[in-house]
């Protein structure tokens, strides 16, 4: 009898921690919960070289097609659906090869950014099934709204297959100035906004940010299964060129303002979003990489050009959640620009809609240290945590 209750405790135990750790479930897994919706429709994918079911080998196309949906259309976002092309770079309509099916680039296609009224009309249904990052100027979310107004305008469905944030456990940055809407930046949020897609869907339209406005299309979220907010979940696959390794996507909110300045982030290196660094500032820094032209960085910023800087490859986790997004790299290069007469310049205009606000640059130029930066967009951040809070579909 004690070794039963000893062996059963031990069951127990187990079974306890299997409860405390298991594996979190993608909204593109739970097909009994989003197939029902899909039957004797025309359905067309938002997704690209992410959308693999559950982080697995098989695309979201394939398994639709395989349990007999009828896929009409696939959307594609900046970087193309399967291959990935270069930041920026203008992808044409094509058919996807190895399935036939029509491939409406929504990042340079017939209808540029936005789905033609064409296009609309070959499906019933949109899945959308991609993997963002959880930035304000990451642009997947952006392609999602413009689809979301198109559904809710033609009275088109959308079914949402979420997936966590792997930049989910926080909130930062300033929350965007209107004003300053652009390709970088499409709703009023932080700059690193905390939400899954789904929440951000679910926000948008209730918040209604969205251009169609009483339009709002008929949106059904899938959510994940044994996921949080303080989940730290690791993407199987890089979700664009330049974002390689959970080092590249951590760093990428403090390091992305880069793109707004004549810094070098990395872009032709094997460590893009990892490192910073300018010919200027040799001498201050021994570390230095030079940019070179290579498949997702074909004209990186600084080509052949040795750039001496900083390098934070190796900076550990935790170190970088705890500074959150961290403007002191910007201001250790534009000091360093501006004590060797270089400063004229450093700033470009895009800096301003990366940021989504003009005091940052003009704070920065004034000497202001990054806490002091932080300080005045931490009320708008809470203040956006509480507007946030009816939309979450995760424990924070």
């Amino acid at each position: 009898m004690h070794k039963f209750l000893l062996a059963l405790l031990g069951l127990v135990t187990l079974s306890c921690a299997a409860q405390e750790d298991p594996r979190v479930v993608l909204g593109d897994e739970r097909f009994e919960e989003y197939l029902p919706l899909l039957e004797g429709r025309r359905v067309a994918i938002f997704s690209n070289q992410t959308g693999l079911v559950g982080g697995g080998e098989q695309h979201v196309l394939d398994a639709l097609l395989e349990k007999g949906v009828n896929v009409t259309a696939i959307f594609s976002p900046e970087h193309g659906f399967r291959d990935m092309v270069d930041d920026g770079h203008q992808i044409d309509d094509s058919v996807e090869p190895l399935t036939g099916v029509p491939i409406l680039s929504l990042y340079g296609g017939a209808g540029g950014v936005q789905p033609t009224r064409e296009s609309m009309d070959m499906f019933d249904v949109l899945v959308v099934d991609i993997q963002d990052v959880g930035l304000r100027f990451y642009t997947y979310y952006i392609t999602m709204c413009h689809l979301m107004d198109a559904c809710g305008t033609c009275g088109k469905k959308v079914v949402l297959l979420d997936r966590p944030n792997p930049n989910g456990h926080y909130v930062d940055g300033p929350v965007l100035d209107m004003s300053l809407k652009s390709g970088v930046g499409h709703l009023p949020i932080p700059a690193v906004h905390g939400l899954t897609l789904g929440e951000l869907a679910l926000m948008a339209q209730g918040e209604k940010w969205l251009e169609a406005g009483g339009n709002a299309c008929d949106l059904t979220v899938i959510p994940c299964l044994n996921y949080t907010h303080q989940t730290l979940y690791e993407l199987p696959v890089r979700p664009s060129p330049n974002l390689p390794d959970m080092q590249s996507v951590y760093l990428y909110p403090s390091l992305c303002p880069f793109e707004g300045t004549v810094i070098s982030l990395g872009r032709g290196t094997d460590k893009p979003f990892q490192q910073y660094g300018h010919p200027a500032m040799e001498g201050y820094y021994a570390y230095s990489f030079t940019p070179q032209s290579m498949k997702g960085a074909t004209h990186p910023p600084l080509l052949g050009q040795e750039c001496f800087g900083v390098d934070l490859s190796t900076l550990p986790k935790e170190e970088i959640f705890a500074k959150g997004m961290d403007l002191s790299y910007v201001i250790d290069a534009y000091t360093i620009l501006k004590t060797e007469g270089q400063e004229m310049g450093f700033f470009r205009r895009f800096f301003d809609f990366l940021l989504g606000q003009r005091w940052v640059r003009t704070m920065i130029e004034e000497g202001a240290s990054a806490d002091a930066i932080r300080a005045r967009w931490m009320p708008d951040v809470e203040a956006f945590k509480e507007l946030r809070k009816p939309y979450l579909l995760y424990a924070e």
